[in-house]
């Protein structure tokens, strides 16, 4: 496989530093620029993150002394450096739309952890097991932006990732309607207990915007590329509460689903068992071996247990069981930066360098 140079903007952010962790070791990508607000630029990594590094592994040592760059001041400059970049930035959505076009149209394809482009009809929100298939609109991106190269693909909310992947198997017997409450680890919110000491023993019952994106953005997974865009699907119907839990990493939800065509338990759970996507078929480097995990203990999974399944890369489910107002009932977890977030945008870059779409 083909070596690639790699950016990470907004690296000095909690997503940014995941990525730079994940990075160490890459068999493909290899972390050569690193960029931020004008705050960090012309200090070394190290000294530009400071006390903030939130990992559990130490900073590589191949990235302390990278001088971070100015994200948007140097563009053009980190553009022509690198292959392609990832890009995990804090800034209001219409500078986060502007800037990464503004890649796209420097050549630089844009592997993006953020929500500004979710909803552009024409760039491919993509987790690799359900809608690989997608990165074909690519074509039809490249062609609005006038480019040979460049385009902007994005990763779905990390919410989605802990019961979207439960549910798409199951699909083929025509889920109807879906309640998703879902905890949410703090680190989501780009927080550590250290930095949200609020957050010890209290629960928040609001996460902003997070409600509208776990019941819309689903249906684009779903969907299909027509004439150069994506079209949602029409269908389950999804609602959503969403809670901010005091729990450092992985986002657990509760499940309800009816079906029109209602399975059986042992069906449901051999589909789980036996699930595999084009990340596992191409055996991408980040991927899970297996995808869906079902545990059968009652008090499982659990986040403190079973966030790090397969490198953070899995998901866990466990308590199915029949319900009084839906047809059925279950837990789920997911690794919210890992599978969630840089992990999941990692993961989608393997994708893209396999199909061709970063040479």
């Amino acid at each position: 496989m083909k070596h690639y140079n790699v950016a990470v903007i907004g690296a000095t952010g909690m997503v940014g530093q995941r990525f730079v962790s994940l990075l160490e070791n890459h068999p493909w990508f290899e972390v050569t620029v690193l960029a931020a607000s004008p705050r960090s630029a012309g200090k070394t990594y190290e000294a530009a993150v400071g006390t903030r590094w939130a990992m559990t592994t130490p900073m590589p040592e191949k990235t302390k002394n990278i001088i971070v760059m100015d994200a948007v001041a140097d563009a053009e400059k980190i553009a022509g450096m690198v292959d392609f970049a990832f890009c995990a930035v804090d800034m209001p959505k219409a500078e986060i739309r502007a800037l990464e076009e503004r890649y796209a149209k420097l050549e630089c394809p844009i592997i993006s952890n953020n929500s500004a482009h979710r909803h552009s009809k024409d760039v491919p929100m993509i987790v690799p097991e359900i809608n690989a298939e997608h990165a074909e609109v690519i074509h039809a991106q490249r062609k609005r932006l006038g480019t040979k190269r460049g385009f902007i693909a994005v990763k779905s909310n990390c919410s989605l990732q802990s019961y979207v992947p439960a549910l798409h198997p199951l699909m083929q017997f025509g889920i109807t309607n879906v309640l998703a409450c879902t905890y949410q680890a703090i680190s989501g919110a780009g927080k550590t207990f250290e930095t949200w000491p609020e957050m010890v023993d209290n629960l928040i019952p609001f996460i902003g915007g997070e409600e509208e994106k776990s019941e819309i953005e689903p249906l684009k997974l779903w969907g299909h590329v027509e004439n150069g865009e994506i079209v949602d699907a029409t269908g389950p119907n999804i609602t959503t509460q969403c809670l901010r839990v005091p729990v450092s990493d992985g986002h657990t939800a509760a499940v309800f689903v009816s079906f029109e065509n209602k399975p059986s338990i042992e069906e449901i759970k051999k589909l789980w068992a036996e699930f595999s996507g084009p990340a596992q078929q191409l055996e991408l480097p980040s991927a899970p071996k297996q995808f869906l995990h079902y545990f059968e203990e009652d008090n499982r999974p659990q986040a403190k247990l079973d966030r790090n399944l397969e490198n953070g890369m899995a998901v866990s489910i466990g308590r199915l069981r029949e319900d009084k107002q839906y047809d059925y009932k279950f837990v789920c977890l997911s690794h919210n930066t890992l599978r969630g977030a840089a992990g999941g945008g990692v993961l989608m870059a393997e994708l893209l360098a396999k199909q061709g779409y970063l040479d």
